[in-house]
């Protein structure tokens, strides 16, 4: 195997690396893409926000008259975890959400419980609900006591929940509340700066009008089947109303709330959230008369800088597929390409001159394949040339015998 065939078998082999390497890309590019954009089916979340506000006192709900305490310090818990179904189209979370007074210990000091439960769809977020799947469920409420089985009551969900879709857009996105049961509008307002991390700013309104004003509130859809939450009668001096202490008043629960959530574009992770919330009585929706909760908490530093961390692994992981890897594999397979193009034109051009030199060694070289080299012949075999001898009667000339000098003249004939 000469040099030149060796050449266009190392350029054959570089050319279709570089083939493969393209065409690994354009999979990555499209198909692999694809297939990792969506959400994590290992999500497992504790997020806590921290503020404060006017809320009652949980143990004067059983003596004869409500205490509501203001400038309480509050902390609001969201617990997210991963449960069946989670497959490659769905993922479900069950999220427990708490609200409790900072100040007091343990079931003392808790003041809102409740535990949603929705399946999303992987790429777009948005809730997967039908009539005969709802998607979603709340756990109905127990008491502390309480040591029966948790029962889910099936709540179809609608929109996002807990998180925004991938790639993230500038417009306005529905966004499920499980405590009013149903959506409404998270609509985008701003870019602002998160720990280094550009974030999309969404803000969202229930019950409330722009000004932060009640507006619509929502009455409370209760989770008891006789409304025991939802619509409550007891004494004037029990709600701590003027009047007659011992009359009977009775007034409907409300809620109303805003929220401002910022959220990574390239993955959707909230990471960061403000909300304000508003749980009172009333014999008018737009006239609170007496105080279950109305605070404000935002997500402490630490669950801050966690789920900035967690998008900023999305955005690699994300980056990593779509980006990097394609880019590169283009790149070298493109270099590869070329460096086989130029090794296999190289190869031509030294086989074109291997041949046309063979040529010329046959026709024209002292070497040539046609004519080998003349053998040496040693110099005892050697062809002499013969000189003709002289005749007899023709007289030399030179010196005499007698050592005299020669006689000029032509030479005497016999």
């Amino acid at each position: 195997m000469n040099r030149a065939v060796m050449l266009r078998m190392a350029a054959c082999g570089i050319m279709g690396l570089g083939a493969a390497l393209l065409i690994a890309a354009l999979l990555l590019w499209t198909y692999t893409g694809s297939r990792i954009t969506k959400i994590p089916l290992d999500v497992d979340a504790t997020l806590i926000g921290e503020g404060n506000g006017t809320v009652v006192d949980p143990a004067s709900l059983y003596s004869p008259k409500l205490v509501v305490d203001k400038n309480v310090p509050v902390v609001a818990q969201q617990q997210i975890d991963v449960e069946s179904p989670a497959n490659a189209d769905v993922v479900t979370f069950q999220v427990g959400s708490t609200l409790r007074r900072s100040d007091k210990q343990k079931d003392s000091g808790l003041l809102l419980a409740l535990v949603d439960t929705v399946t999303l769809n992987r790429k777009t977020a948005s809730a997967v609900s039908d009539d005969t799947h709802p998607g979603g469920a709340v756990q109905k409420p127990r008491g502390f006591k309480d040591e029966s089985p948790a029962t889910n009551i099936a709540l179809p969900h609608e929109g996002l929940s807990y998180r925004f879709p991938f790639h993230t857009e500038k417009r306005s996105y529905p966004y499920f509340d499980p405590i009013a049961q149903k959506a409404f509008e998270a609509n985008y307002n701003g870019e602002e700066d998160v720990n280094g991390l550009t974030a999309y700013k969404f803000t969202q309104d229930v019950g409330y009008d722009a000004d932060g004003k009640l507006a619509e509130p929502v009455r409370y859809p209760s989770l008891y089947a006789d409304d025991a939450d939802s619509k409550v009668t007891n004494t004037a001096e029990m709600w701590g109303l003027p009047g007659d202490p011992e009359e009977k008043i009775t007034l409907t629960r409300y809620y109303a709330a805003q929220r401002t959530f910022w959220v990574d574009p390239e993955s959707g992770t909230i990471v960061k959230k403000q909300e304000r919330a508003n749980h009172y009585y009333a014999r008018d929706a737009l006239k609170p008369e007496v105080t279950l909760a109305d605070y404000k908490v935002t997500s402490t530093e630490e669950t801050v800088e966690s789920q900035v961390n967690s998008a900023r692994n999305e955005r690699d992981r994300l980056a990593l597929w779509s980006r990097v890897l394609p880019i590169t594999f283009t790149a070298a397979g493109v270099i590869a390409l070329i460096g086989g193009l130029l090794l296999g034109s190289f190869s031509l051009r030294t086989e074109t001159a291997l041949t046309e030199s063979d040529s010329d060694d046959d026709e024209h070289g002292f070497f040539g394949r046609g004519e080998p080299p003349p053998a040496r012949v040693p110099g005892a075999e050697a062809e002499t040339e013969k000189i003709p001898t002289p005749p007899k009667d023709v007289k030399r000339d030179g010196p005499s015998s007698t050592g005299g000098p020669p006689t000029s003249g032509p030479p005497d004939l016999a």
